[in-house]
């Protein structure tokens, strides 16, 4: 059985972390075991180029952690182990259904963000040093939260867009949209298979 969300709410569209993961705890409530969780993002590593998909290994949190606030130890320790908030598992079972469809997967650390402006040339070249491939405006609350109560969790980013002072020209969201309409098919052909093959 499957739970579907279309969308997710945004820190930076004025929610508050607790509105921003209060889906995962529904999703929790209903039965779910494992969250597969996407997003679009930017590009850090040149290696990378628009289109690319990229299997998340491990996050980079500079922001507000969602579990900041009372803790139910019903739902979870206080202190929760992000050693391994990616699935190894499941990240195994990404990359076959990819080699499957002969999708070339990705694989790299992804860094959470607020926005919603873009992040600067200095901001993204601080990143970089930190060792992350991606940076985007979500994600990285839902995994968190989702690990705290025990949840596995697969993540599945979509390289929209080479991140500022990695092109010499400026970000355009049109362009990042333009891109993941392009993708759409691939990207959803690939979650489709991992879903068949989970």
């Amino acid at each position: 059985k499957v739970a579907a969300m279309q969308g997710r709410f945004h820190y930076y569209e004025g929610y508050s972390m607790e509105q921003v993961t209060f889906p995962l705890y529904v999703l929790k409530a209903l039965g779910c075991k494992a969250l597969l969780v996407t997003n679009a993002c930017g590009g850090l590593n040149p290696r990378f180029q628009p289109g690319d998909l990229m299997l998340i290994s491990d996050h980079i949190n500079i922001l507000p952690n969602p579990l900041i606030g009372p803790n139910s130890e019903e739902l979870g320790l206080r202190f929760p182990d992000m050693s391994q908030a990616y699935d190894k598992g499941l990240q195994q079972l990404a990359r076959a259904s990819a080699e499957e469809l002969e999708i070339d997967l990705k694989t790299g650390i992804y860094s959470y963000c607020k926005g919603p402006s873009y992040e600067s040339p200095a901001e993204i070249r601080s990143l970089r040093m930190l060792g992350a491939d991606a940076v985007g405006m979500s994600t990285v609350p839902e995994v968190i939260t989702a690990r705290h109560m025990g949840m596995r969790v697969l993540g599945i980013s979509c390289i929209t867009n080479m991140a500022a002072g990695i092109l010499d020209q400026p970000l355009n969201h049109a362009e990042v949209m333009e891109t993941g309409r392009q993708v759409e098919k691939k990207f959803s052909s690939l979650i489709s298979r991992i879903v068949e093959n989970w």
